[in-house]
């Protein structure tokens, strides 16, 4: 008879406990919520859910499923610092408060650990004016951050342990740095509160990124015994997908900043249809459409792995190659932010032109500040004159910004052999740079920048450098 009472007790005490709505934790106090959208909403309960808002005077209602889970979408009203509540309330009329929301622009942050990199930097790295922007942090009472722990796991996770957090001092140190930057720049330029949701693991690769079913469209094993023989764990496929992206993909977004590319060096033929293929999956995940995804260019490095050395550019070869496969997509060039010094750093301190780059590119493309340049020179033609070349570009709303002292250049002749280019200059009137070496007597092609490691000076306007390319089509 005691045990029964007991067993009975231990029943009401969990139908109790599934009575009260639960929601995942990126749904909480002190969050951004995209403006003017139907945002999603979602956890589990009992019987029915309404959800009631400071902004509005209708309420929202659905019924949970066979599993106690529900789903629903409010409707967001424009952007507004002004702090806002949200009410939801089961069939048992037990009711939890959200708080201090914010309604603006909400981006998720992802890629490896140049997006991870936090404002305090890592051991070893430091980011350029960090504790300046750690020590100011509560000025900015817009910005709202919300960063995925790092996890791994070989099923889809439906939460994380993390919360939204305000800026300030005690906080921000752990912030992504070029998302921070990226956010700063958004909410100072559209005075609206700006939400980033931080889903970074450093050195993942992009397959790190991908499903099951994806993976293994490409051969790829996804058993645990195959997965676990990599070695190093933040290089194993499938698992940062399921412990970090999954939780987090039903959230409403604007968009998608990336960041990564470092740890699929040498592996450039096969990575622009791989971004691509993750894109398609996550924005398919998300189930906003074709939302915009823009992302940033591998960094100069001197990298001395022998399946990487030499490989980079053709790296970046594919991730510009990636913008023609991917609808709605961007890419901001680094290859003027890394100093000589940081040849063997693959975390350069530079972030806070990489986050101004990345939100250039949004405040053109996705919010219609037309004016905003938001990318260098594009290469489009070669002309050989003689012993000089005259190399054309596309993506000029400026013109070309660099009138003397142009680096980065390398010419070659007919026997493939690359030369610097000891001579390089602008004419003015075509926007051609002019290119020529003592070493070549008739040039066959240029690059610029196509190497691991290498420092470019040629700008257009708003200090946008040219991208890396190469005129040939010749084996590595």
């Amino acid at each position: 008879m005691k045990k029964s009472i007991l067993s009975a007790i231990a029943s009401i005490a969990a139908l109790s406990s599934q009575a009260e709505v639960k929601l995942p934790n990126i749904i909480g106090s002190d969050m951004v919520l995209q403006q003017q959208s139907e945002v999603r909403l979602w956890g589990s309960a009992k019987g029915e859910v309404t959800a009631s808002a400071s902004w509005s005077n209708d309420t929202w209602r659905t019924k949970v499923d066979k599993n106690g889970n529900f789903e629903l979408r409010i409707t967001t009203p424009s952007a507004s610092f002004d702090p806002q509540q949200i009410k939801m309330t089961d069939t048992d009329n037990k009711t939890i408060t959200l708080n201090n929301i914010l309604i603006g622009e909400v981006w998720l942050a992802s890629g490896q650990s140049n997006m991870e990199m936090p404002l305090e930097g890592f051991p070893g790295c430091f980011v350029d004016r960090g504790f300046e922007e750690i020590a100011n942090a509560s000025a900015e009472k817009g910005i709202r951050f919300f960063t995925v722990p790092l996890e791994h796991s070989y099923v889809e996770e439906t939460d994380v342990k993390a919360k939204w957090t305000v800026p300030s001092a005690t906080t921000a140190h752990k912030y992504s740095a070029t998302a921070w930057f990226y956010a700063k720049t958004l909410t100072h330029a559209l005075n609206v509160p700006v939400g980033i949701v931080s889903c970074a693991y450093g050195g993942t690769k992009v397959e790190s990124w991908m499903n099951k079913e994806l993976l293994e469209s490409y051969g790829l094993s996804t058993k645990k015994e195959d997965i676990e023989n990599c070695e190093q764990v933040y290089l194993r496929r499938l698992l940062p997908y399921n412990a970090m992206f999954f939780p987090v993909h039903k959230f409403t977004y604007k968009g998608i900043i990336w960041y990564q590319g470092e740890s699929n060096v040498g592996e450039h033929d096969v990575y622009a249809n791989r971004l691509a293929d993750m894109v398609k999956l996550w924005r398919k995940m998300i189930g906003l459409g074709d939302i915009p995804f823009y992302y940033v260019e591998l960094a100069p490095f001197g990298y001395d792995d022998p399946n990487q050395v030499g490989k980079s550019a053709y790296l970046r070869e594919a991730q510009f190659k990636a913008l023609s496969l991917i609808p709605n997509s961007g890419m901001i060039s680094t290859s003027d932010l890394v100093l000589p010094e940081e040849l063997h750093n693959i975390h350069p301190r530079e972030k806070k032109t990489v986050g101004q780059r990345l939100a250039a590119l949004s405040l053109n493309k996705t919010y219609g500040l037309n004016y905003i340049v938001y990318g260098g020179p594009i290469y489009k033609e070669l002309v050989v004159e003689g012993n000089e070349a005259f190399v054309g570009f596309d993506n000029l709303q400026m013109g070309i910004c660099s009138n003397y002292m142009i680096e980065g250049f390398e010419v070659a002749g007919e026997d493939h052999v690359f030369h610097p280019a000891d001579n390089v200059w602008l004419r003015w009137q075509t926007n051609h740079v002019v290119v020529s070496s003592k070493n070549v007597a008739k040039p066959v092609a240029v690059r610029y920048c196509f190497k691991d490691f290498y420092h470019g000076t040629l700008y257009g306007g708003y200090a946008m450098p040219a991208f890396p390319f190469r005129t040939d089509n010749w084996n590595e």
